[in-house]
């Protein structure tokens, strides 16, 4: 029985660990969402992503960004309200696991919405969901291999 306790107690506590920040701290841990971290910045979005949630991120990672036209890239940088609109459509208001999404469409912070598939992979509008979800207390992250663009 005390093994037990142990074992239970130990898995509480990495559980806990695991997820024990808000998305915005849990993606600088993670060190591959340093452009975003960025745009987030510029964008004005922190107090969003570090707010009680739940939220799910579709969070382009470094090499994601590093697709984007340099001039592209730095005219966002540049251009805060367009970034916030960009960055915003990568955020759904709720949360969404691995193992609840469902093919459909779901509404970004945007406003405008999210194709999710899930044949060959789960996908947002076409574009790979790659590795798995990393957790936070106010949501989830999902690392997407590009920058979703709303159209408009």
């Amino acid at each position: 029985m005390n093994k037990l306790v142990a074992l239970t107690f130990l898995a509480l506590s990495f559980t806990n660990h695991a997820s024990a920040d808000t998305l915005l701290q849990t993606a600088e841990q993670d060190g591959s969402f340093k452009t975003f971290l960025k745009a987030v910045k510029v964008a004005g979005l922190e107090s969003t992503l570090n707010g009680a949630g739940p939220m799910t991120v579709f969070a382009p990672d470094d090499a994601a960004f590093a697709k984007l036209p340099k001039a592209r890239l730095k005219a966002l940088m540049a251009n805060g309200d367009e970034l916030k609109k960009i960055l915003s459509y990568h955020v759904y208001p709720g949360k969404i696991t691995q193992a609840d999404v469902a093919a459909g469409k779901v509404k970004s912070l945007e406003g405008a919405d999210l194709q999710l598939s899930v044949s060959e992979g789960v996908k947002v509008n076409n574009v790979k969901v790659v590795g798995d979800e990393i957790n936070a207390d106010n949501g989830v992250i999902h690392t997407v291999s590009a920058v979703l663009i709303p159209k408009g």
